[in-house]
């Protein structure tokens, strides 16, 4: 017994031990960004320390007043546009797919279900210039209309996770509020949606961090569009040869701001996973 008690507590301290190890790695970059983004020294490398010898805020202050080159308030204000606008119209799309794929029966039903899975598979940079080339032919190119576009409309292709979560919920709840006078609307509504919580917080994170960090379709559909570049297309400006070395502190400071939105929706929605789980549904 005392043999399989210390077993037990070795492989215990091993995971902890890796997990710890893991966290590290994890940590360090961000570590080294955020102490770079206070570094007073300009340039990208420095022999012989990490640490700072000279710590300013300036950075941070000089992505809101130095805008002569880096527009940083406005691309940081078109990126929230646009994940937000798409984070909202997703989420739809996504919530109202979901939902007919689980508890609508129709004849196309299943052929529907595969053709959207397996369209769901490809990466969306596939056909990035196909998109572009109808953009432009809509005379929407290098717009933030566009961008919203793109990154919703296909929301509904990734029904699968939240038409999982749904196959979940008993169908005896629904058709107890029918009897109980409910209508299907106040059926979704005050049954279907309550219980669904932690797969809409789920669907509205990734929604909102796709747009938000997204690289390669903004820099295709903005082209050289200066005033509507969002963050990742500006961030990476700054690390062009002819910036880089003086613009990388400020660089990293960027690179702490845009994480902050990202960091705060996760810490207000958190609380949804447990509340969905446990809170139940409203009888109506």
């Amino acid at each position: 017994m005392n043999s399989m008690k210390l077993r037990s507590l070795l492989a215990n301290a091993g995971i902890y031990i890796a997990l710890a190890v893991l966290s590290i790695l994890w940590l360090l970059p961000i570590v080294y960004l955020v102490i770079t983004s206070f570094r007073g020294e300009p340039g990208a490398w420095l022999d012989g320390y990490i640490i700072p010898r000279e710590w300013t805020f300036e950075n941070y202050t000089r992505l809101f007043t130095d805008t002569s080159l880096f527009n940083y308030p406005r691309w940081f204000l078109n990126t929230l546009v646009v994940a937000v606008s798409s984070c909202a119209i997703a989420t739809f799309f996504v919530l109202f797919t979901s939902y007919a794929f689980s508890r609508l029966r129709f004849k196309m039903r299943r052929p529907m279900m595969n053709i959207a899975l397996v369209l769901g598979m490809f990466p969306g940079f596939m056909s990035v210039i196909a998109i572009y080339h109808l953009i432009k032919l809509f005379g929407l190119d290098q717009t933030l209309l566009a961008l919203v576009l793109v990154y919703s409309g296909g929301a509904g292709l990734g029904y699968y996770i939240m038409k999982g979560f749904f196959d979940t919920i008993p169908t005896e709840l629904d058709e107890s509020a029918h009897l109980d006078g409910c209508t299907k609307w106040q059926t979704f509504t005050r049954i279907t949606l309550p219980l669904s919580r932690p797969v809409i917080t789920y669907t509205v994170l990734t929604t909102f961090i796709a747009p938000w960090v997204d690289f390669i379709l903004a820099s295709v559909i903005m082209k050289d569009n200066y005033n509507n570049f969002t963050i990742a297309l500006g961030l990476f400006r700054m690390l062009e040869r002819e910036n880089v070395f003086r613009w990388w502190t400020a660089f990293c400071a960027g690179a702490v701001l845009v994480s902050i939105p990202i960091a705060g929706l996760f810490m207000v929605m958190q609380k949804n996973y447990v509340e969905g789980i446990t809170g139940g549904a409203v009888k109506g």
